[in-house]
């Protein structure tokens, strides 16, 4: 077997002890939710949608933040290696990444029409990243300043 089956085959079973852990939660607060897992670059996704999920999401996706931890220690509990995966609930995260994209696309603009840097506010790793890869889609390069939980992305001229 190549090393990418392996990898990939090795992801997919970290995506099957996620769902394992995330249905018994379901199951135990009583909410109804559908499953779905997929393998994602190098990390295994795993999104919880249908029915009333918005608690499992929280404000600004705090619970949603440790929803993923618990599911990573879980898989990390099974595996004995420490997780990537990216959990979703309610498209929470697809959706703020198209509007992180959109921002992104926003400033990339007004970058090149000033030819002055442009500084976001900040924002937590999963979005800078996403932020960070529709820069250098678009052309430019960024760099994250500022320290945890205040650090942001600037985004550099040409």
């Amino acid at each position: 077997m190549s090393d990418h089956k392996q990898d990939v085959s090795a992801l997919e079973n970290e995506g099957d002890i996620a769902a394992d852990y995330l249905e018994e939660l379901l199951d135990i607060a009583d909410l109804d939710g559908d499953l779905d897992m997929d393998v994602e670059g190098d990390r295994a996704a795993v999104s919880i949608v249908g029915g009333d999920l918005a608690q499992l999401v929280g404000r600004d996706g705090e619970v949603l933040e440790a929803l993923q931890e618990l599911t990573r220690l879980a898989v990390y509990r099974e595996t004995g290696a420490r997780s990537r995966l990216m959990l979703d609930v309610a498209n929470f995260r697809a959706d703020k990444r198209a509007a992180l994209t959109k921002l992104a696309e926003e400033s990339v603009a007004r970058v090149r029409e000033s030819g002055e840097r442009v500084a976001l506010d900040p924002m937590p790793p999963f979005e800078r990243k996403v932020v960070h890869d529709a820069v250098a889609e678009a052309g430019l390069a960024s760099e994250s300043e500022g320290v945890e939980p205040r650090r942001f992305v600037v985004i550099l001229p040409g």
